[in-house]
């Protein structure tokens, strides 16, 4: 059995807790054999070219009913390249409740396109939260509370098998495999929660969304036999709503179809309870497209699955998608990028609640999307290069080397890792130049999807044919293989590093 890589936990020390953090992907079609231990494929680096230039379960449901998903689009999600100019669009929000280095420079664009909307809810979600009786116990960031990483995973849907993976990203071995549907369901984005106790799979076929526990401590005994009845192995599948580890699912009420099932989805943290010295009540926030043209945004309770609000945006800019693609930032503020046409921050410190939007120049496009740890999106299409949105002063950099098709985004504290389709690849580039460091091959590689980074810092690349691969960021050459059997599409955060890297050091 080959060794698993090692490397010096750097996690955030802010919680009370060890993480058990999950990452999650999907694709289009592939499946492979699986095994229960990750073997080492060597990988090539290729510097860019010099001198370019810059239900609880029973189900819940919203107050509308659901519509009947016709399921008449295709699961490849073919891009082509917009050629519409940015606009600056005004829509009034309303809410309700629903049940190798270059020296180069990188180029800018100044956005003509924001707008912020004014009716919101009357409800916000604050950094810290004073649960105490008494003095502050410690700050977000203090480094009090988590010791070294105890166990971690990577949850990884199969769109083909309506199933989810959850795999020891240390031993690299796949622990447990879960239903997230009755079939046909077609799970794609992911989001964990920064503790890594809890996972959201959004089905996209079906217009639903499923939550499920990572550790034993936090499933329901259902049925009252004394044993917590769950998946313990990869072929250990429980039939649908038969596992104790699945907590709530959500049938949206959707405008039917695959195009318009929930897609982009993020948690926040919650509240910072000095007491407990960690975050409490996580939330999560997702989207999906209504009838009518209207994409809702939905505020979920994370651990009982009650739906808190629904704000929905009209006249939504997806180019015929839900929003693709969430993430949060640095203020708590859930992101959401449309495959083409807009995106829009939602800003839950404001109350009421407002959205901002923007609509993004033709050549950048957002199949794969994230926000870094100064609160800036970053972009990845499948035509044109990867970008980024400066938030302050909502100017747009393109990487210069990067025109290609790529997918899934991720970054870290010094990177932004993309996945690359054409070559296929995983490029590297330095967050703060915003210059392209290197191209690194997979061997092997077929299409390349998603991308997390895991709480012990090492970056994960999912493959849709049925891989994925653990790679340490200083020695990315030794990567190691993970076989995954199922069709891999996913753009998502599938192990909570993307929280972990927007919260107070």
């Amino acid at each position: 059995m080959m060794g698993t890589m090692q490397k010096t936990s750097v996690g955030k020390r802010w919680l009370a807790a060890p993480l058990a953090v999950g990452l999650a992907a999907c694709g289009d079609s592939g499946t492979a054999t699986g095994t229960d231990t990750g073997g080492m494929t060597q990988g090539s680096t290729l510097d860019p070219t010099q001198g370019t230039t810059a239900t609880t379960v029973p189900t819940g449901t919203d107050s509308t009913s659901p519509t009947t998903a016709s399921g008449s689009e295709s699961n490849g999600e073919t891009t082509t390249t917009s050629t519409t100019a940015p606009t600056t669009t005004i829509s009034p929000t309303s809410t309700g409740p629903d049940t190798t280095t270059t020296e180069s420079t990188a180029t800018t664009t100044t956005s003509t396109t924001s707008t912020t909307t004014t009716e919101g809810t009357t409800t916000t979600e604050g950094t810290t939260t004073a649960g105490t009786t008494g003095n502050p116990v410690c700050e977000p960031g203090d480094g009090m509370g988590m010791g070294p990483v105890e166990k971690s995973f990577i949850w990884i849907p199969s769109q083909d098998l309506s199933d989810v993976a959850k795999i020891n990203t240390q031993t690299l071995v796949e622990v447990a495999r879960y239903k997230t549907g009755p079939g046909g369901d077609s799970p794609s984005r992911t989001a964990v929660s920064v503790d890594g106790r809890f996972v959201v799979v959004n089905n996209r076929e079906t217009g639903t969304s499923s939550m499920f526990a990572a550790n034993l401590e936090d499933c329901v005994d259902k049925n009252a036999n004394g044993v917590i009845d769950t998946s313990q192995n990869k072929n250990d599948v429980r039939p649908w709503m038969a596992d104790e580890c699945l907590l709530w699912h959500h049938q949206w009420p959707y405008a039917g179809g695959f195009s318009n099932g929930p897609r982009g989805v993020t948690w926040t943290p919650g509240t910072w309870d000095y007491n407990l010295c960690q975050y409490v009540q996580p939330k999560v926030w997702l989207g999906y497209n209504a009838p009518g043209g209207v994409a809702h945004f939905v505020r979920i309770d994370g651990e009982t699955g009650t739906i808190e609000e629904t704000i929905p945006v009209p006249n939504w800019n997806g180019q015929g998608y839900a929003p693709y693609g969430g993430a949060l930032d640095p203020e708590f503020r859930p992101w959401f990028g449309g495959l083409r046409g807009e995106f829009l921050r939602i800003n839950t410190d404001q109350n009421p609640i407002t959205v901002s939007r923007w609509t993004a120049p033709f050549n950048i496009q957002s199949y794969g999307f994230t926000v870094d740890a100064d609160g800036n999106p970053w972009f990845a299409g499948c035509s044109g290069p990867v970008s980024t949105f400066d938030a302050d002063t909502e100017q747009y950099t393109s990487v210069p080397g990067t025109n290609a098709c790529f997918r899934g985004i991720t970054a870290d504290k010094d990177h932004v890792w993309v996945a690359s389709n054409g070559p296929c690849a995983l490029l590297q580039i330095d967050r703060q130049t915003k210059t392209l460091v290197a191209s690194h091959n997979t061997n092997p590689c077929s299409t390349a999807i998603g991308l997390s980074v895991d709480t012990e810092k090492f970056v994960w690349l999912v493959d849709q044919e049925g891989w994925a691969w653990k790679i340490d960021p200083d020695n990315v050459p030794a990567m190691q293989q993970v076989q995954v059997p199922g069709s891999h599409y996913v753009y998502s955060d599938m192990t909570g590093g993307q929280l972990q890297s927007i919260l107070p050091m």
